[in-house]
């Protein structure tokens, strides 16, 4: 008699499941269920484990942070400056959540389950510090960079959602053809579909220019 393959439940074997059905389905299509069905489980079984799908997607954004930290051109260097550190910290983040489908929406607003991003929160506040920031602007500083990476590989994954996998309905030449009456609006196109890894890298470094010209010691004076 053929016996039913059973998986032995973990957070982190869940998590890295839905990760890999997070590729094939994207966000609205990954489901208890069918991770339940993947792990060869029932539904309430993954109960045990997380509460909600919330809780899941915590769990998920966790492994996805220490995939990510794992690479070591990732990783933060004690006695780097804080423009580097700042600039390889959301250089990295962008790597990391284009590895998924969907993976800035999985990574915004998640609660690490663990304590492992604080260890490089630590270097990079400090580095700000050090500086001349208060923790304030440090805070400040650090999370305006993050949040402008969380943004804008949400908007590229609404275009593409894996990179070079761009979903039906961005035609640059359609687009400027309904929007001839307005040549401005229709040239962007070519600038706003396209080129991301140029157009991240000089955003970040506005960023990080802003971050000098508002926060840096004797900017304030």
């Amino acid at each position: 008699m053929a016996t039913k393959k059973t998986t032995k439940l973990d957070p982190s074997t869940v998590a890295e499941t839905a990760l890999r059905l997070l590729n094939e389905r994207g966000l609205e299509g990954l489901t208890l269920r069918a991770i339940a069905q993947e792990l060869h489980v029932q539904a309430p079984a993954l109960y045990w484990h997380f509460k909600n799908k919330q809780a899941l997607l915590d769990e998920m954004a966790t492994v996805m942070y220490r995939r990510m930290v794992a690479e070591p051109e990732a990783r933060p260097a004690a006695g780097q400056s804080w423009q580097e550190l700042v600039l390889a910290a959301n250089r990295g983040l962008r790597a990391g959540l284009l590895r998924y489908r969907d993976g800035a929406k999985v990574y915004s607003g998640a609660r690490f389950t663990g304590t492992d991003h604080a260890q490089d929160m630590e270097l990079q506040l400090g580095a700000l510090i050090d500086a001349g920031f208060t923790l304030r602007e440090a805070v400040r500083a650090s999370t305006t960079a993050y949040m402008y990476t969380l943004g804008f590989v949400t908007e590229e994954q609404g275009i593409e959602p894996l990179p070079g996998e761009p979903r039906e309905g961005f035609d640059v030449d359609e687009r400027a053809r309904r929007l001839a009456a307005y040549p401005l609006a229709a040239a962007a196109g070519e600038e706003l579909f396209s080129g991301y890894d140029e157009r991240f890298e000089e955003g970040l470094r506005l960023i990080v220019a802003g971050i000098e010209t508002v926060y840096a010691p004797g900017a304030r004076a």
